[in-house]
């Protein structure tokens, strides 16, 4: 989940890459429905907070409001990350929802490429 100043799909920044992926009716999510809830949550916390925060203003936000929506966020806690079955580190996300789905946010005018590998690890 990336911050953008404005949700606008012709703007260089915005995040209509991720958004159009949902939106894509082809694409299948696992847990589509929670992640469909946050998704709504993300744009309620971006809509009433704007942009030009720092990442933990929004992931305290982020916490309240899904919280607020009746979704189990839990503290946060390091995971293990294995590797050819050794731990070989931890990762520590911003947010888990439901033990489901795991939260990478990050406060920006765009997603970096770095920003990119860490999602998708």
């Amino acid at each position: 989940m990336a911050w953008f100043p404005a949700f606008n799909p012709c703007h260089p920044c915005s995040s209509a890459a991720i958004i159009s992926a949902y939106l894509v009716k082809e694409v299948t999510m696992k847990h589509e429905q929670l992640t469909g809830k946050i998704i709504e949550v993300f744009f309620e916390v971006y809509n009433e907070l704007g942009h030009g925060f720092l990442e933990s203003v929004y992931e305290n936000s982020m916490r309240l409001a899904l919280t607020q929506a009746g979704l189990f966020v839990p503290p946060k806690k390091e995971l293990d990350v294995w590797f050819r079955g050794v731990i070989v580190g931890t990762f520590e996300p911003d947010i888990t929802v439901e033990n489901l789905v795991i939260l990478e946010l990050k406060a920006g005018r765009a997603i970096d490429p770095a920003h990119e590998a860490q999602l998708l690890n």
